[in-house]
């Protein structure tokens, strides 16, 4: 009885340092069973550079935007489209998110105005269309009448992916060469100086971005240039 149960207890611990103590490869156990290498296969995700690393800044002058409007009408099959979602984008502060949400009922060419829903828990708002902006709209009525219920639709009619709208303003910035990387949310922060430069009240800048907290919107005011126009008088 005594030998039996010695027998046990040494397969028992012959056993648990088995699976304490495997057997692990050396250039695993160098670097970590999780890092990737060439040995196990696995690939690891490229880095990501920071945005001061790749510009100095993260909005449009109105003369970039301008430019980018223009190289968007030039690139590819569907120009229009194109130059009018970097226009919408440009004027009415959209996230890239809201711009592909965008519907044809949020759009009210009669009375001149847009139904602006905000996402990321911010306000809605009503903002006037002015007649540029009216015109691109009809003409892509025109173009896409098949499209019942988006405005920013694909040839198949469904609506843009947010993938679609970074490569068309990425190509468009190409395009238009302004010497660094663009991505749509340097719409929204070029509307949101635009309006601060210009002199606006912060109140109603905030209301018109959507923002819930000034907070965000007074970065815009604290980096407007014009606060400094009488600082020295030459």
């Amino acid at each position: 009885m005594i030998n039996i149960s010695r027998n046990f207890a040494e397969k028992g611990s012959k056993r648990e340092s088995q699976r304490i103590s495997p057997a692990v490869p050396a250039a695993v156990a160098a670097v970590g069973e999780g890092t990737p290498t060439p040995g196990n296969g696995k690939v690891a995700p490229p880095r990501r550079f920071a945005n001061r690393e790749r510009r100095t800044r993260e909005h449009l002058t109105a003369q970039e935007v301008d430019k980018l409007i223009n190289a968007a009408s030039r690139v590819g099959r569907y120009g229009h489209r194109d130059a009018t979602l970097v226009l919408i984008a440009y004027r009415h502060a959209l996230r890239v998110s809201e711009l592909v949400a965008l519907r044809w009922d949020q759009v009210d060419l009669e009375q001149g105005l847009l139904h602006v829903t905000r996402l990321k828990g911010g306000t809605a708002s009503t903002h006037p269309l002015r007649g540029p902006e009216i015109r691109a709209f009809r003409r892509l009525r025109r173009d896409y009448p098949d499209s019942a219920s988006y405005v920013f639709t694909t040839e198949r009619g469904g609506p843009l992916t947010d993938s679609g709208v970074r490569k068309i303003v990425a190509r468009a910035g190409d395009e238009a060469q302004l010497g660094f990387p663009v991505h749509p949310h340097m719409l929204r922060h070029a509307c949101g100086f635009k309006l601060a430069n210009e002199g606006h009240d912060t109140r109603a800048i905030q209301a018109y971005l959507g923002h819930r907290n000034i907070q965000h919107t007074v970065r815009y005011t604290e980096l407007a240039a014009d606060r400094f126009k009488r600082f020295w008088r030459d």
